[in-house]
C-alpha cells in the first residue's frame, strides 16, 4: 500500500492543474534546473517587500463586517471538514504543536538549510531537559499516523495543523503562523495514476463550490459581480501548456 497527502488552504481557489513530471532527465538538464531553481531555494514566498506591494490590490473592501466574517470562517471551516470526512472517507486527529527534535518528524521546508523551526528545551525537572521543536509541517508526521490509527485502505485521516515558519518570506499567501488542513489517505499502487488523482481533486471541488453557495445564501452580501461564485467544475491542464 502506499499514501497520498494533501494540504488544504482555508482560503478557496479559482482553478487548479495537474501535471505529471519527466520521470528522467539527462545531466545537463538537472544542471539548467539547477540555476533555474536557485532562486527558489528558500521555498515560495521568494521576492522582494516590494515586489509584494506593487501585486497587492489596493481598491480592497471586505463584503462583510469583522464580527460577520468571523461567523463565515466558522461556518466554511465547519462545512468543508464535514465534506472532506464525506467525499475522502476521513475522520480528525490531532496534530502535535511540538515535537522531539530527534524524531525525524518535523520537515525543513527546504534544501539549503535555511528555514530552520522553533527549539527550545522543554521539561522542567529532567535532566537532561528535552529539545523540542515547533512544528514546521505535518507531512511526515500524518504518515506515522496513519499507521498509528490502523488506517486500511481506502481510510484516511485529516487534522488542523498549527505551525511556526520563523524563517518564511512574508506575503499575501505566506505567513509565520500557519493553520491549514492537512490529510492523508491510504491508496493500493495501482491507484496512483492520473484518472484517480482527477477523481480526488473533483471531489475536495465539489466541497469548495458546495461551501462558497452555502455561505453566499447565509450572507447575502456576499453575492456581488466584483466577486462572482466560484465555478462548477474544473478544467485540467498540462503544467507544460502554460508554458507554451
Amino acid at each position: 500500500m502506499t499514501w497520498w497527502t494533501a494540504a488544504a488552504s482555508a482560503k478557496p481557489a479559482t482553478s487548479t492543474a495537474v501535471s505529471q513530471s519527466t520521470p528522467h532527465s539527462s545531466p545537463l538538464d538537472r544542471e539548467k534546473m539547477s540555476g533555474d531553481k536557485q532562486a527558489d531555494l528558500a521555498g515560495p514566498g521568494i521576492g522582494t517587500y516590494e515586489d509584494v506591494d506593487n501585486s497587492l490590490p489596493t481598491d480592497y473592501e471586505s463584503l462583510l463586517n469583522t464580527k460577520d466574517t468571523q461567523r463565515a470562517i466558522m461556518i466554511a471551516k465547519r462545512y468543508i471538514e464535514e465534506g472532506l470526512c464525506k467525499e475522502l472517507n476521513l475522520f480528525r486527529v490531532e496534530c502535535p504543536l511540538m515535537l522531539k527534535k530527534d524524531s525525524g518528524m518535523n520537515d525543513n521546508l527546504d534544501r539549503d538549510g535555511s528555514r530552520t523551526p522553533v527549539d527550545f528545551p522543554a521539561g522542567l525537572g529532567i535532566s537532561p531537559r528535552l529539545d523540542v521543536q515547533v512544528l514546521q509541517a505535518a507531512t511526515k508526521w500524518k504518515r506515522w499516523a496513519l499507521k498509528q490509527f490502523g488506517c486500511d485502505v481506502g481510510e484516511g485521516l485529516y487534522t488542523d495543523m498549527r505551525a511556526i515558519r520563523k524563517d518564511y518570506f512574508l506575503d499575501h499567501d505566506h505567513s509565520s503562523y500557519v493553520d491549514q488542513w492537512d490529510w492523508e489517505k491510504v491508496v493500493t499502487p495501482d491507484q496512483r495514476n492520473l484518472d484517480y488523482l482527477k477523481e480526488v481533486v473533483n471531489r475536495i471541488w465539489k466541497v469548495i463550490k458546495g461551501c462558497d453557495t452555502m455561505l453566499r445564501k447565509e450572507f447575502p452580501a456576499l453575492n456581488t459581480d466584483k466577486y462572482p461564485p466560484i465555478p462548477d467544475k474544473l478544467k485540467f491542464f498540462h503544467a507544460e501548456e502554460i508554458l507554451a
